[in-house]
Parts: structure tokens; sequence; C-alpha cells
């Protein structure tokens, strides 16, 4: 198993965010976090990176206790995060952006993400790489922050929110960039809005609501349960 969450409960101040959060990924599995707004899907990845620290319950990546690591440890272990906010430095290149991502492999059985490699992926990329960054379009800087977080090689990617306010053409790319990660090597946590992104992405799925899990199952029974789907994501 490559990530496990037991009854992890986390607080902003005083507001019980999440509340006896319990999930896995498997090794090369994409699994998806869906919900409304607001229920703890953001903090669930904050928590596995270290950035809202557990106030109780565990967190083990590849048998390792990383609940009260700090996050710089967590990420060289072979975590890596790809936030909704995409935290892009603006005032730098394309370039210099991805160099800041690299970190060595800590698994030889996964080719090395090398400058090249992401330009592969990413040509957009390569077009712009001595552009800087703050003048992307969204759905540039998007890939940008996907493309920096590989350089750091990670076994396990987080990637929060991925679609979110980009056009349909774009969204279709960062579908194949996911999906075209999981084929290297990579497992996957996935948060995501759109459920057809998740439908055609992810092998399981999670539903939160109220800082806890409510449904688990593969993605093809959640398609058919529509009672789950009408009460927790309104579709």
């Amino acid at each position: 198993m490559s990530l496990q969450l037991e009854q992890v409960h986390a607080h902003y101040g005083k507001s019980h965010v999440l509340q006896g959060v319990t999930l896995n990924v498997g090794n090369s599995e994409i699994i998806c976090l869906l919900g409304r707004n607001g229920v703890g899907k953001s903090t669930t990845m904050k928590a596995i990176m270290g950035l809202v620290p557990p106030s109780s319950g565990s967190i083990r990546f590849k048998g390792t206790a990383v609940d009260h690591m700090a996050t710089y440890r967590i990420a060289r272990l072979g975590v890596g995060y790809v936030p909704e906010e995409r935290r892009i430095f603006p005032t730098i290149t394309v370039r210099e952006n991805l160099l800041m991502g690299i970190k060595p492999s800590v698994n030889v059985g996964i080719a090395p993400w090398t400058l090249g490699r992401v330009y592969e992926y990413f040509p957009r990329l390569r077009e712009r790489e001595q552009q800087r960054a703050g003048t992307l379009s969204g759905g540039e800087q998007q890939m940008l922050t996907i493309g920096r977080t590989l350089m750091g090689n990670p076994e396990l990617v987080l990637i929060d929110e991925p679609t979110e306010g980009l056009a349909p053409m774009i969204v279709e790319e960062v579908e194949r960039i996911i999906a075209a990660i999981h084929q290297a090597g990579a497992s996957i946590l996935l948060v995501e809005q759109a459920i057809d992104t998740a439908f055609a992405l992810a092998h399981r799925a999670y539903v939160m609501a109220k800082g806890t899990i409510v449904y688990s199952g593969k993605t093809e029974d959640l398609k058919s349960n529509s009672a789950v789907r009408r009460q927790y994501l309104e579709v």
C-alpha cells in the first residue's frame, strides 16, 4: 500500500475540519476524492503533506508514519503535491520554476524526471521556457505546477483541483497528462470537482461530507449509484 490514513482528525483553530478520515491509495492506483466545496478535501491533502498537522489518527506512506513529519521530509520520501493555488514563482522563468522542483529519485524502478522528459510531456512549456511564469495562461500555469512537482521524482502525486477554471480543451490535455503520469509509474490521489474527469481517470473514489468519508468504492459503482451522487455531489 502506498498511502494509508486511519481516523485522521485535523483542526483550523477551533474548527474541527477532518473528523476521522480513513482512506488508502494502493501502488499504481489513481484514487479520486470527491465532495462539495468546504467538506475537507483540500485539508486532507494538506494533512498528508504536513501542512495541517493532524490532531489525531495516523498517516503512513509506504509503511512510514508521516503524520508528525516536516513537509520537506515527506516530499523527500517521494510524495509530490500539486496545490489548488498552483503557487508558481511568477517573476522567474518557466525553466527556473521547473529547476526549483528538483529532488533525487528515491525509487530506482521509476525513470527519473528530467527537464527534457518534462518538456516531452509538456511541449508548451518548452516553447515558453524563457518566459516569466506569471505571464502564462491559467492552463499553462497548471501544467507548470504539475511539471515542477514531477521534477521531484514522486512515487505518489497529490493533485488538488487540476481542472478548475480551465477551458474544456485544456481540461482534456490535463486529463491526458495525469493518465500519462500514472502510466509512468506514479500513484495519484486526485481531488476533483468535475465528476466526468474523476470517472475518466480514477480506479476508485471516496466521497467526503462534513469532514468524513461517507462513501468508498469503484468509480464504476459510483456511476450507477445515483442516490449517493444526488445527496453528496449534486449530480
